[in-house]
């Protein structure tokens, strides 16, 4: 295996970037044996935590595109993971909500994503990995402001 110049391995962007390759392929493997993909577990997660919502809604707290948001409902509806009702406050949209079948299939993707975790994370120690997630959220929050 060639050598990496270390004027990428010294740059946090650059190592960023390379373990984010890595852990999407980790974990759309992973969602792969529980027949789902990554933009399943976001409009699951948020049906599952906040409740019931509009496809517009679920675009904004999922951030994901409003075609990409439709076909995924689309795709989980047809499963029975999630359902989808008239907004009695607003008939020309839907609410969609999370099913029994869809929280089954959340924790299934739950448990695969701390196997990925543990894969990716490996080596760290518990307060290592702590502090990591901490770091990153830090970054995150502070880049999404902007």
């Amino acid at each position: 295996m060639e050598e990496t110049p270390a004027r990428l391995t010294a740059k946090p962007s650059w190592l960023l970037t390379q373990l984010a390759v890595h852990a999407h392929r980790l974990a759309s493997d992973g969602f792969g044996e529980v027949g789902a993909r990554g933009y399943h577990y976001r409009i699951l997660a948020v049906l599952d935590e906040f409740g019931g919502a509009s496809q517009a809604a679920l675009g904004r707290r999922c951030n994901m595109d409003r075609s990409d948001v439709v076909a995924t409902i689309n795709e989980l509806a047809e499963r029975g993971l999630v359902e989808r009702t008239p907004d009695p406050d607003d008939r020309r949209r839907n609410m969609v909500t999370l099913t029994a079948a869809g929280d089954r299939q959340l924790h299934r993707m739950e448990r695969v994503l701390d196997k990925v975790q543990d894969d990716l994370l490996g080596p760290l120690a518990a307060e290592d990995r702590q502090t990591l997630t901490r770091l990153l959220t830090l970054l995150l929050t502070h880049h999404q402001r902007g």
